[in-house]
């Protein structure tokens, strides 16, 4: 049974495709040297994307033979997704979404904030099979309402476990930004993850270069993007560990 993540939120421009990717390849490399094989496996990590502006799957023909996990575009294919939890072929499924815009409010403030159509339909589907949920939020403030109201709107009444990931944080800017959009999180009692996602030229340049993370040519500024995102596989494995330890025990 595969451990299924998906990464979501209603703002664009958040990071969703670049930790999509970047979080497979990172866990695809430390599952490499795995022994134990189901007979139909095909790869460690599987990443979707339920985007049809499609900018995962440009990024992942772009490497093409290279890429060390399998990727598949699912916006079109509900019923695979609607299976993902049964899938034997592959030990996790990272789910990339789209942003989109929010419904017209109704007078009788029903109504799902997803929705409707294709997309939305993908959206709700993986979200019904997520395992964990992985919410990006830039250290700028104009972006915190929009992450917020996906927590409270789409998350917290399907009772899936998230962590909110700052990303695309220029150190360069100075630490204030990075705290203050941690600290809006935590004061409403959500996990907000230690590692964050730092901005590099090689990280908007990947797709075009044909590379993903674990693939950067080799240089300190590598290093340390290769490092961001094996400190969140990380923290995100030990996340989902002790959730399923807290449910056992219950």
């Amino acid at each position: 049974m595969a451990t299924i993540i998906v990464v979501l939120n209603r703002k664009g421009g958040v990071g969703k495709s670049t930790i999509t990717v970047n979080l497979s390849a990172t866990i695809a490399e430390a599952l490499a040297g795995v022994e134990v094989k189901p007979i139909d496996w095909l790869a460690p990590v599987a990443a979707l994307s339920v985007d049809p502006q499609g900018s995962a799957s440009w990024w992942a023909s772009r490497v093409g033979e290279t890429l060390p996990f399998v990727f598949a575009e699912a916006h079109n294919d509900l019923e695979t997704l609607k299976r993902l939890r049964d899938s034997t072929a592959v030990e996790y499924v990272i789910v990339d979404t789209p942003g989109w815009y929010p419904p017209e409010a109704r007078d009788d403030n029903s109504g799902d904030p997803l929705g409707e159509g294709r997309v939305a339909d993908a959206i709700r589907a993986a979200l019904d099979n997520a395992d964990h949920v992985i919410v990006p939020v830039e250290p700028e403030p104009l972006g915190w309402p929009t992450t917020q109201e996906t927590i409270q709107q789409v998350v917290l009444p399907r009772g899936i476990p998230f962590t909110i990931v700052v990303s695309n944080w220029d150190p360069r800017d100075g630490e204030a930004d990075r705290d203050d959009t941690r600290k809006h999180f935590t004061k409403f009692g959500w996990k907000v993850a230690n590692t964050v996602i730092r901005r590099y030229k090689l990280h908007s340049k990947a797709a075009i270069t044909g590379h993903v993370v674990t693939q950067y040519p080799k240089s300190r500024v590598a290093q340390e993007c290769l490092a961001d995102f094996t400190n969140l596989a990380l923290e995100i494995q030990m996340t989902i560990v002790r959730q399923l330890r807290r449910g056992m025990s219950r």
